[in-house]
């Protein structure tokens, strides 16, 4: 069977290879169109229609700057769903323009499915309905997204577990130590590690790289590691700070550091998982006036991934205006190495891991998508 997948961006592109290495396992003649990175690309032996770095555009402003290249994208999407006429369409978060492809899809009277939901327990609700109209089922990463969909709209959905929990557990086992890390990134391998993970979007750089190496300055102590995002032009971490960058290594960084400044995301999970410490950084223009706007705007008391998942507050979030240095570093303070608050968070992990299970998620999924196409 012939799949057409859309991930616009890179955690989307690593949780998608794995759905297509999967696929191929149960679906011998598997064959994709996909939209999506260098991980989709080895997993499925094609090249993507339209790489995600082409995509990445993150917020109104982002989008309306780059409108020509998002409407040529999504006619690009399109006219391969109307020729291809594959036999599933396969969504991996990404919304606004995944949204679209799904109802383009439906009207052909191609399956569509969703893998990995778009955060609307978050943020524009609205976008339920087009879900319940469009999709023929969604299969979700997050537990508490299955009462979200079903107490509040009726719709049902399968957890089918946590991707970033198998993958996270896959890879622990050849972690490099401290010293080596060190050693394959000029590092001092004497000196404990602070991991700075500032995001994989230029403005998510911008806007909390400042406070992030703010802090860094006020822990001579620690090493300072910046984890550049593989799709950024690394002469941008240059501009804003001279602090080392390690380049395709943020799972690593992470794992070897003492403590870590996290950007809200999927890392601040991967960080959990991997039971290093953090505070959650969320600059994006620090504006008071956003910040309560947001806070009418959103429907959840938390939102990072370990807070939403453990349904309490693990980790400290420092949103918009409240992101600033002093207040960061006195989240820091708490949970260094030897500090009171340090084992709390740990404790707060082990729950969050725990609510996940250990269903395979991609397995789950791909396995429920080909029993649903097939005649």
């Amino acid at each position: 069977m012939n799949y057409f997948i859309s991930a616009g961006e890179a955690s989307g592109d690593l949780h998608a290879s794995e759905l297509i290495r999967e696929l191929k396992n149960l679906d011998k003649k598997a064959s994709f169109t996909f939209l999506g990175g260098d991980l989709m690309e080895t997993a499925s032996g094609r090249q993507p229609l339209i790489h995600y770095r082409d995509m990445a555009f993150m917020g109104f402003i982002d989008v309306i700057k780059h409108i020509g290249a998002v409407t040529g994208n999504l006619r690009t999407a399109k006219h391969a769903i109307t020729s291809e006429h594959p036999d599933a369409v396969i969504l991996v978060d990404y919304p606004s323009f995944n949204l679209r492809l799904a109802r383009h899809a439906y009207s052909l009277g191609i399956p569509v499915f969703y893998y990995i939901s778009p955060k609307v327990w978050a943020w524009k609700e609205g976008r339920v309905k087009q879900i319940r109209r469009y999709v023929r089922h969604m299969y979700s990463i997050l537990p508490f997204e299955v009462d979200f969909y079903k107490q509040r709209h009726g719709y049902d959905v399968t957890y089918v577990g946590n991707p970033s929990a198998e993958e996270v557990d896959a890879r622990i086992p050849s972690l490099p130590t401290r010293e080596q890390f060190a050693q394959a990134h000029g590092l001092d391998s004497g000196r404990p590690i602070l991991a700075l993970v500032p995001g994989s979007r230029v403005s998510e750089i911008r806007n909390n790289m400042a406070v992030m190496a703010g802090v860094a300055a006020r822990h001579p102590e620690f090493q300072a590691v910046i984890a550049g995002a593989p799709s950024i032009d690394f002469s941008l971490y240059g501009l804003l700070t001279d602090l080392p960058v390690v380049r395709d290594a943020t799972f690593e960084l992470m794992g070897v550091a003492d403590v870590a400044l996290v950007t809200s995301g999927t890392a601040t999970l991967e960080c959990a998982l991997l039971g290093t410490p953090q505070v959650v950084c969320f600059r994006h223009g620090g504006s008071k006036l956003v910040y309560n706007m947001y806070k009418r705007l959103l429907k959840i008391p938390f939102v990072s991934l370990p807070n939403l998942i453990a349904d309490t507050a693990v980790v400290p979030e420092m949103l918009m205006h409240l992101c600033t240095v002093e207040s960061v570093d006195a989240e820091l303070c708490r949970i260094k190495p030897g500090a009171e608050g340090r084992e709390k968070m740990l404790e707060g992990y082990r729950l969050m891991r725990r609510r996940l299970g250990t269903d395979h998620a991609a397995h789950t999924a791909a396995a429920g998508i080909i029993s649903s196409i097939q005649p």
